[in-house]
């Protein structure tokens, strides 16, 4: 067998794949290619190819600096609901034509899974709002009046509350993921989530990408979208201590919160840089950035076994495999148990499905 790379680390491959665990699988996405690979219950893997175009390479104006990571931040939304409707297909997780199925196929133009997707996501971000935003932002309100009111030591300084913001933005984080890392289901999507990150971090060394080699790899990775959203709570801090300092003292709790979700937007941007940055140099300061974010990940990636990895590899390698021509090869020849039959009947959709119960990335 060939190999499939250089055998000596390469800067240029930093920043050239990223990926996402899904549901028994693992996606990876280089330049416009996304590959999605799954094993099935009865071992044999299934693999969607597909294309995602940013907007950014349409209008160049999005790819300014911190706007882009807003715009980054909307299309990774998209993506990811897109992936995992994929990887649910793969599985078969798919609803009967029911009553409610048939509804949304008549009125919506859409399967009852889209549907409840779009529903969840809404859902899903309302309670981040809430856990992450407004819950904290009352709860250190609560606290100065209390402290006030109650206990009569005068008031505390907005510097200081919004300090206790940050610290109750952090537990309430690391909680969640905890108790959700809990689930067997999510368990094993961290298990996927660190194969994820160990098959990249081969990638980048310029290793061969085999299970064993991947192995050896640290889990944790600075561009993990954990450690954006730590970096985001990092910033959030900073931007409250500027919102409280500038509002009148005694602002209505609501309005605080208003304020600092117009700025989100801009929290984002910012956090997208300094991940971006911390991901393409290694010195004493990007790590002191990466830092909490990594020690986040040992909560939302767990080790993998070596058939995870294998997903992993399957997806990398599809991804770039302009960069491996044995796996170009192995892409041709496959005899393909199955075609993607909803690309069929979407004629918008360009994905390719393929299903093989062999062993893949051992057998090249």
């Amino acid at each position: 067998m060939k190999k499939g790379c250089c055998s000596e680390k390469d800067s240029a491959r930093l920043n050239k794949v990223g990926g996402q665990a899904v549901l028994e699988g693992v996606m990876m996405k280089a330049g416009k290619r996304t590959v999605t690979t799954c094993r099935k219950d009865d071992g044999s893997i299934v693999v969607y190819d597909d294309e995602f175009v940013s907007v950014r390479k349409k209008h160049k104006i999005l790819n300014i600096p911190v706007l882009r990571g807003v715009v980054n931040f909307i299309e990774m939304m998209a993506l990811s609901m897109k992936t995992l409707n994929a990887s649910a297909d793969a599985l078969g997780i798919e609803e009967e034509d029911g009553k409610f199925e048939q509804w949304c196929k008549k009125h919506l133009g859409a399967r009852a899974t889209d549907v409840i997707m779009i529903i969840s996501l809404i859902l899903g971000l309302g309670l981040s709002l809430l856990l992450f935003m407004f819950l904290p932002t009352w709860s250190a309100d609560g606290i100065n009046w209390l402290w006030q009111n109650v206990f009569g030591l005068g008031s505390i300084s907005p510097t200081a509350i919004a300090v206790m913001e940050g610290f109750l933005k952090v537990a309430i984080f690391l909680a969640y993921l905890v108790l959700v890392s809990l689930m067997k289901d999510i368990k094993r999507t961290f298990m996927y989530h660190g194969a994820e990150h160990k098959t990249i971090a081969c990638f980048e060394a310029g290793e061969e990408l085999t299970p064993e080699n991947a192995m050896k790899h640290r889990r944790f990775h600075p561009r993990c979208g954990t450690s954006f959203m730590f970096l985001m709570i990092a910033i959030g801090i900073v931007v409250g201590m500027f919102v409280r300092n500038i509002l009148p003292s005694g602002t209505n709790t609501l309005i605080v919160s208003l304020v600092k979700l117009a700025l989100l937007p801009f929290t984002m941007g910012i956090g997208y840089e300094i991940l971006m940055l911390a991901g393409k140099h290694d010195n004493v300061i990007t790590r002191i950035i990466s830092a909490p974010g990594l020690w986040v990940q040992r909560i939302t990636t767990k080790e993998p076994t070596a058939d995870m990895l294998e997903i992993a590899i399957i997806s990398t390698k599809c991804a770039l495999r302009d960069e491996f021509p044995e796996f170009m090869e192995f892409w041709n020849e496959r005899s393909w148990e199955s075609k993607n039959e909803s690309a069929e009947n979407d004629g918008e959709e360009n994905t390719d499905v393929c299903e093989s119960a062999d062993e893949t990335t051992n057998n090249e």
